[in-house]
């Protein structure tokens, strides 16, 4: 987004040559005039996304083949696929910027110390923690879609020869059905506490057997393991986004005016993507996600992430029964042809009639369509989950630096 970048820059610039020479406003002008411009451009940023999402994000005339940028460029990018989440951590990434030199750029430390701030950057601080958990979760989890990429792949290759006979089914067959059982489990069973030690037994590799030569089941099942369960089995990334939001309170009175309205803005927006992120991504226990934090409608900045957040709602409540691993819409178009080319090959007859080979040849090319997206898409996302995570911790080292000094001038100097 070059706009949004120059905007960016520009908004840092005004504000570094501005703090560092004499003025004529007041301070409190000032930060009045940083504060209108940050919520301007967090609105501008989040009015684009939605004006620019394709409403409809399981039509199959949005397929492409063109990379994440061209797509960009050509035509609106569906809700809550690859190239949509690229713009949104574009967005977060440029927001977080501004926050901190809003929050941060020659600030006085003490102001830490006062009402409300003394409560709320704490508060921000172990919201990041939070988000960390939540980017590490996601890191894996996008990893587990690009190996269901490949299971896809497989049965793209086996049924993309040029005559089609019961070898390449079965090939094919057998590298979708590992792919369906294995998004079940992840959706399913990874919700449901009582399995967790079970499941976490599963091997995720594709032809991976356990280590039980005996288990007859797990041979059956094709033995999976979620890369998203690195992490503790107990942790959820629904309790996790919500106690994200447990203390997000917009400021009231006087405070609305001051450093409080940023930092519950960037928290706002912190929770929005990491929800939106645990919605479309493979992660661990996900019950209840579809619940919305609150977010004030009166609050001109805040609309246009509002609507985002109730389409995306819309888009769990249809889906959330179906036994889907996420809500990215290319793991939506996956499943659905993958569901179909498995239908066929339990009814495959050989030779193949031509009405029907057109039919499978249509889906299998959709479904080579799918894989082609995700692989140009899927490591630059992953990459901009890992941006996102290394911008928190270096913000949080920042601000950690800042209460320091604070606690080094509040320390009585002993003679």
């Amino acid at each position: 987004m070059p706009a949004t970048t120059d905007n960016q820059s520009s908004f840092l610039n005004r504000i570094s040559i501005r703090r560092n020479q004499v003025v004529a406003m007041e301070n409190h002008d000032l930060e009045l005039e940083d504060l209108e411009l940050f919520q301007k451009h967090v609105a501008d940023r989040f009015s684009h996304i939605l004006s620019t999402t394709a409403g409809n994000t399981t039509d199959p005339s949005s397929a492409t083949t063109e990379s994440p940028s061209a797509v960009q460029e050509s035509c609106p990018p569906p809700l809550l696929s690859i190239s949509w989440f690229r713009n949104l951590l574009d967005t977060y990434l440029c927001c977080e910027a501004e926050f901190k030199a809003v929050l941060v750029m020659g600030r006085d430390p003490t102001q830490f110390t006062k009402t409300p701030l003394d409560k709320l950057i704490p508060d921000l601080l172990d919201r990041s923690v939070k988000a960390l958990d939540i980017c590490n979760a996601v890191t894996h989890g996008v990893e587990l879609v690009r190996h269901w990429q490949k299971l896809a792949q497989i049965a793209v290759t086996a049924l993309q020869q040029t005559t089609i006979g019961e070898g390449q089914v079965r090939r094919a067959k057998k590298a979708l059905i590992t792919l369906l059982t294995s998004m079940v489990v992840d959706d399913k069973e990874n919700a449901n506490s009582n399995n967790h030690g079970k499941s976490t037994e599963r091997a995720w590799s594709f032809g991976r057997r356990g280590g039980s030569g005996n288990n007859n089941k797990d041979r059956a099942t094709g033995n999976f393991r979620s890369l998203s369960w690195s992490v503790a089995k107990q942790w959820s990334a629904a309790k996790q986004i919500q106690a994200m939001s447990a203390n997000l309170a917009a400021p009231r009175g006087g405070e609305s005016t001051g450093l409080a309205m940023p930092v519950y803005i960037m928290s706002t927006v912190l929770v929005f993507v990491m929800w939106a992120l645990v919605a479309a991504i493979p992660c661990q226990e996900r019950t209840g996600l579809a619940t919305h934090f609150v977010v004030p409608r009166q609050l001109g900045w805040a609309q246009p992430m509002i609507g985002l957040q109730e389409k995306i709602g819309e888009e769990w409540k249809k889906k959330e029964k179906k036994g889907t691993a996420g809500l990215l819409e290319e793991l939506q178009k996956m499943e659905k042809v993958a569901q179909s080319l498995v239908d066929f090959a339990d009814s495959f007859q050989f030779p193949l009639e031509e009405e029907k080979a057109s039919e499978v040849a249509t889906q299998v090319e959709e479904l080579a369509d799918i894989c082609r997206k995700m692989e140009e898409g899927l490591v630059p996302l992953q990459q901009q989950v890992r941006e996102v995570f290394h911008r928190i911790v270096r913000s949080r080292a920042e601000v950690l630096d800042l209460l320091d000094q604070v606690g080094k001038l509040s320390t009585p100097v002993p003679y």
